[in-house]
């Protein structure tokens, strides 16, 4: 049975090249389009599509207010469409915060190397997150709407409150930290956690990383797959919301604890020095055998150097099997391994290739994962 879309975008020029690069797979089946906010939310709820594509800016109603309307009465995978900029960037996360799953920038070009593999990754985003319904539950939160025409119960989202920031506050190390299932800690001593992740990603690291107390005593590094445009604003977004610092990595950064360091889009992040003294190069990366920019294998592995046993690396949800290598490198100096567990994922891709090659030691909900790192840290 095909997937069937709605895009949405004011640019009719835009809404006939999605349709066409769409219609290229025949197991994906455009069935309409919507130019602006206000009809984007009407044709959601009348025909149901398994995905919708949105554009961020729209007469009438803008696509971050669509957004949150159609998945407060719908569970509906959306992608975002923005340019980009500095502020594109904010303005997609502001809609992933509403509700959509993942963001593409406008220009294909500035995902792949030509037309025909850009057109390919948009096809397979949108069949990759058709796979995922119950994506609802997964949103952060969404101020009330006005009265609307009541869903089906079947596909009404569950009522939820508001999130704020005292919403996030969780237990100092000290402190008892309960999870929704029993969790052994291993006992190990750390020195680095490492989270990798892709589609998904963005929401999945907010909900982590605002979880961690201001105590958290080891430093991190993130490696999520996003243009270079996106990653300094994704960064300081981070740092508003949490009590540990977060920033975008520099070249020459001394790693220090409850510091998250976010790699770069664009570039690699690599590790160098020892475990009392740890680095971070930033390197720019022409290699056409890379695909990923950065790559969560290249820092993994650059890690299991450095730090050898005394790394943490968390898998989370994501397209394809960036990380599994490094996680492998990892795995061999005894280092411990943890993947996002299929049901909480957007994309269960990366986390499966971790599962599948062995290499997984826990499985682990999103909403347990700072709780059972905290209990891991703990005991370690």
């Amino acid at each position: 049975m095909a997937i069937r879309v709605l895009v949405v975008d004011d640019s009719s020029f835009f809404r006939r090249r999605l349709t066409e690069i769409l219609a290229k797979d025949g197991d994906i089946d455009v069935i309409d389009t919507a130019n602006n906010g206000r009809e984007a939310v009407d044709k959601a709820l009348a025909l149901r599509p398994d995905v919708i594509t949105m554009d961020v800016e729209m007469p009438v109603l803008d696509g971050i207010s669509a957004v949150r309307e159609i998945m407060q009465q719908q569970r509906i995978p959306i992608l975002m469409f923005s340019s980009l900029t500095h502020e594109g960037a904010k303005a997609t996360f502001d809609a992933l915060e509403a509700g959509a799953v993942d963001f593409l920038p406008k220009k294909f070009e500035d995902i792949a190397r030509d037309k025909d593999e850009a057109g390919q990754l948009l096809r397979d985003r949108v069949k990759a997150v058709a796979r995922k319904r119950t994506l609802g539950r997964q949103t952060f939160s969404s101020t009330p709407l006005a009265s609307r025409p009541a869903p089906a119960a079947s596909d009404r989202l569950p009522e939820r409150p508001a999130l704020t920031r005292s919403s996030f506050e969780r237990p100092k190390l000290n402190e008892r930290v309960s999870s929704r299932t029993a969790f052994q800690a291993s006992g190990k001593t750390y020195k680095l956690v490492a989270i990798g992740t892709s589609t998904g990603g963005p929401v999945a690291l907010q909900r982590i990383i605002t979880a961690l107390p201001a105590d958290f005593p080891l430093p991190i590094v993130l490696i999520q797959h996003m243009p270079a445009a996106f990653t300094g604003a994704f960064a300081q977004r981070l740092n508003s919301l949490s009590k540990i610092e977060v920033r975008e990595a520099q070249d020459n950064d001394v790693l220090r604890p409850g510091v998250a360091y976010l790699a770069p889009g664009g570039k690699q992040m690599l590790l160098e020095g020892n475990e009392g003294s740890c680095r971070l190069r930033i390197k720019e990366d022409d290699s056409p055998r890379i695909t990923f920019k950065p790559s969560v294998d290249i820092t993994f592995a650059t890690a299991a150097k450095v730090f050898s046993d005394k790394v943490l690396a968390i898998v989370l949800t994501g397209m394809g099997a960036d990380g599994r290598e490094g996680a492998r490198l990892l795995k061999q100096q005894g280092a411990r391994i943890w993947a996002q567990d299929e049901a909480s994922c957007v994309v269960y891709g990366m986390p499966q290739a971790i599962a599948a090659a062995g290499l997984m030691d826990e499985e682990v909900s999103l909403n347990e994962v700072a709780a059972r790192l905290i209990t891991e840290l703990k005991h370690g």
